[in-house]
């Protein structure tokens, strides 16, 4: 039997750019790698954050017991550190000042630190360990907040010890304490025992300084002009959460910041859906709003655009979320952004099932091709037809490492995110080039870049938190506050 090879092949590959990075306003100080950018020009921000930021100063709140490793800490990002892992991407810490171009120092006043008792039972006032844990917390926010002015990011030791009072039914420690830090506008950083005792002390020194920074207000990086994306481009993400009593529970959607072209955003927007969810069970398998739902959060979105951009719209904007678009979700998004002239709407799926593999040139004779020592090339793009294209955010990043190739994490046979579009018009390749470069603007870690873009993972975030506290108001907040 002969086989028709060619009704089988798939479409042609393509190769994108890595995107670059940008280290001040003019774009002159460019690079591909987040760190290394970073040691060689500094932060984005560090001719304006130095003028009301002369010191970055860290409040604290831990156990007595835990004053001696956050000391410890602290001092390790003041310090140089060598590169103990990653040494193909993680380049040398010259220290927080070095680096940052401002000290790390403790508040000047003691009422900024705050030590609470090293037995869990001793926290609070009574009821069970989480509702404990809850109010030494927000006692020690209230205590802050009576010196706010001689801090910059607050610094919460949550120690193991402790593990039986970070989870409970519709609790998370963590969430709770964002959410306090949200409703005081306090910017903190949890910092576990695994962060003190951590081995790898240079990717952990980049690691919290990045953190930490931009807590305080600063801004490392933004993403540098994409070839062919159009001026005035901005995009948001969409992600939900089901809160409430399951007998009338409904959505609270969130909204990330609405990031311009250059990766820089403002404020998430906390939308409480005025529709109750009709039926639980779909909405669990995929959410989705009404169409007076969507009209709404994106035109609340869209005016905290306008207020940061002098009342001007965008000339285009493009929404992704993680579930398909339904028609009614796509005539509210239409509703609202009327004035917008383009508008795409993107499907984002980080687990499609797909798995690429590298293929050379085999070197022995009859042997066709051979796997590559390393995975697809990060950037690879793959079309799937007129309006869905399958890309490599994931894969190996030569022109990012300090030495040969890199893959970032080096395990598994990485596999793409897909992108379906709902709604809008153009080349797939910029929608895709797009998505690629916002992997890369996640401020809360040191990586080279998050396996789905920016927009996702910051809406999810905020999502995860107001569906462990059902208390936090829908309002617009500031990303920082959530990190």
């Amino acid at each position: 039997m002969s086989a028709i090879f060619d009704a089988s092949k798939l479409a042609p590959f393509a190769l994108l750019e890595e995107p670059q990075l940008t280290f001040d306003p003019t774009d002159t100080s460019l690079d591909v790698n987040p760190l290394r950018g970073l040691d060689h020009h500094g932060p984005y921000s560090s001719s304006t954050f130095r003028a009301y930021t002369p010191a970055l100063r860290i409040a604290t709140i831990a156990p007595a017991s835990g004053w001696a490793g956050l000391r410890d800490l602290i001092e390790t990002l003041r310090s140089s550190q060598k590169p103990g892992d990653r040494k193909e991407y993680v380049p040398y810490f010259r220290g927080f000042v070095g680096v940052f171009g401002v000290p790390l120092i403790g508040a000047p006043t003691g009422s900024a630190h705050i030590k609470l008792p090293d037995d869990l039972n001793a926290l609070g006032e009574g009821g069970l360990a989480h509702e404990r844990l809850l109010q030494a917390l927000r006692g020690g926010m209230d205590r802050l907040m009576l010196v706010r002015d001689q801090f910059d990011v607050a610094l919460v030791h949550l120690p193991d010890a402790w593990q039986a009072a970070f989870r409970a039914p519709g609790f998370d420690a963590h969430d709770a304490l964002k959410a306090l830090g949200a409703a005081y506008s306090i910017p903190t950083q949890v910092i576990n025992d695994r962060a003190i005792n951590y081995l790898y002390k240079a990717s952990l020194a980049w690691r919290l300084s990045i953190a930490l920074y931009v807590k305080a207000g600063g801004i490392p990086w933004k993403l540098a002009s994409l070839p062919e994306v159009p001026e005035g481009t901005a995009y948001i993400g969409l992600a939900y959460a089901l809160r409430g009593d399951p007998k009338d529970a409904h959505y609270v959607t969130c909204c990330s910041q609405v990031f311009d072209a250059d990766g820089g955003g403002m404020q998430f927007v906390a939308f409480e859906a005025r529709d109750p969810v009709k039926d639980i069970e779909e909405a669990r398998r995929n959410p989705f709003l009404s169409r007076n739902d969507m009209r709404a959060v994106l035109a609340r979105s869209l005016h905290l655009y306008q207020g940061r951009n002098g009342g001007q719209l965008p000339r285009r904007l493009v929404v992704h979320k993680t579930t398909a678009f339904r028609p009614e979700e796509l005539e509210g998004a239409l509703d609202a952004l009327s004035a917008v002239p383009e508008v795409e709407c993107i499907e984002v799926a980080s687990s499609p099932g797909w798995r690429g593999v590298w293929l050379n040139q085999g070197r022995k004779q009859g042997v066709r091709s051979e796997p590559d020592g390393y995975p697809v090339p990060r950037g690879t793009v793959l079309q799937r037809s007129g309006h869905s294209v399958l890309v490599w955010v994931a894969g190996n990043a030569p022109r990012a490492a300090l030495q040969g190739d890199y893959y970032q994490g080096k395990k598994s046979i990485p596999r793409p995110i897909s992108l379906v579009r709902h709604a809008g018009i153009g080349p797939l390749e910029i929608t895709a080039l797009e998505a690629l470069a916002l992997t890369k603007m996640d401020w809360n870690n040191d990586a080279l870049y998050d396996p789905v873009p920016v927009t996702i993972r910051y809406s999810q975030r905020l999502a995860r938190t107001i569906a462990n506290v059902p208390s936090l108001p829908g309002n617009a907040y500031a990303y920082r506050l959530f990190m």
